[in-house]
């Protein structure tokens, strides 16, 4: 019985190529109590196997938090699969904007103790008492209105790219940290004005719109679907479309065009960018945004260093790492000294 992923990525993309077939990259969530996660995560392995689903999910006791592809003629049977589960029959699909054939190339289905790490130890603090949901059309008119704040609730990295009109934008490198800095910062609204929340596509804003009415918010929005739902509706109902820049997605692609406008800049020479990529030092492979002429000028690493490593036959690069764990170094999220033109 295979439970796991067997196949490199390299591996994963020649069958894909060989198949020939489109694939449609999507994201679900869902709160739900779960009573055996390991049991329900090997169940989903076995059925998304046969339809050759390809991703990373997570679940949990409270939840599932799945970021998918899938051939695209497999899509309805991937659907009646989810509808076999009563927490997810008729559960909404986020259909990703861009497509690209290698989204993903691996499955992977971790056990988590949460599906949106909040850093939480409060018993009395229930999730399933959330915000109202507002779609793109409600959203865009609270949003003009002159008593409503509305927060970002992703990381630094995300909201650098693309962000609504007036947004706070947490300088936070993860969720759990914005909770406690946007209370604070709020705390005096609490009665009088309105809490607009947003994300890429629903789940943590779902989480947090949920903490701030168990802190006493009484007005608190969240944005049905996310981004990804949003620009949808906007371009389905041809409404005025309020996100500036990209959306941010936790895949391949990285992200996802929404309007024309760049407002974030080269990490290296301060040139308008908005193209996140990985250092090619696999040592390293911190992600920043990079311009075209710096990639080709530091053959895709971030610094001098990284560069010079990059040059090194394969064998001395691995030498080089031997013994240095990379650990976090490994997947910082665009913080680091070499990147001259990023806020520290």
């Amino acid at each position: 019985m295979q439970l796991y992923n067997r196949l490199s990525a390299e591996e994963r993309k020649a069958l894909i190529a060989k198949a020939g077939k489109e694939r449609i990259t999507l994201s679900f969530y869902q709160y739900a109590k779960i009573g055996n996660p390991q049991l329900f995560r090997d169940m989903l392995f076995l059925e998304w196997d046969k339809l050759d689903v390809l991703g990373r999910t997570y679940v949990a006791s409270e939840g599932i938090n799945g970021q998918v592809s899938l051939p695209a003629d497999k899509l309805e049977d991937f659907r009646l699969q989810l509808n076999t589960i009563d927490f997810l029959k008729n559960i909404r699909l986020n259909i990703a904007r861009e497509q690209d054939n290698n989204s993903f190339l691996k499955l992977k289905i971790k056990v988590r103790d949460k599906i949106v790490a909040d850093g939480l130890n409060d018993e009395t603090f229930d999730v399933t008492k959330k915000g109202k949901h507002v779609n793109a059309q409600e959203f865009n008119k609270i949003l003009e209105r002159e008593d409503t704040i509305v927060v970002d609730m992703r990381n630094h990295y995300e909201s650098e790219i693309g962000h609504f009109e007036t947004a706070i934008t947490p300088d936070v490198d993860t969720f759990r940290e914005s909770l406690p800095l946007i209370e604070k910062e709020l705390i005096e609204y609490k009665e009088s004005k309105n809490l607009l929340m947003y994300c890429t596509g629903g789940i943590r804003c779902e989480k947090a719109s949920a903490y701030f009415r168990h802190k006493g918010f009484e007005n608190v929005f969240q944005l049905e679907g996310g981004i990804i739902e949003y620009t949808r509706q906007v371009k389905a109902e041809r409404l005025e479309n309020k996100f500036k820049g990209k959306n941010f997605v936790f895949d391949e692609r990285k992200s996802e065009r929404i309007s024309n406008d760049v407002i974030s800049v080269c990490h290296q020479c301060g040139e308008p960018s908005d193209e996140h990529t990985n250092c090619a030092h696999m040592g390293c492979h911190l992600l920043f945004i990079q311009c075209e002429s710096c990639k080709e000028k530091t053959d895709n690493t971030c610094s001098e260093n990284c560069k010079t490593v990059v040059n090194l036959t394969l064998e001395e690069q691995k030498e080089l790492r031997k013994g240095n764990p990379v650990g976090v170094k490994q997947y910082r999220k665009g913080r680091s000294p070499v990147l001259k033109f990023k806020k520290q």
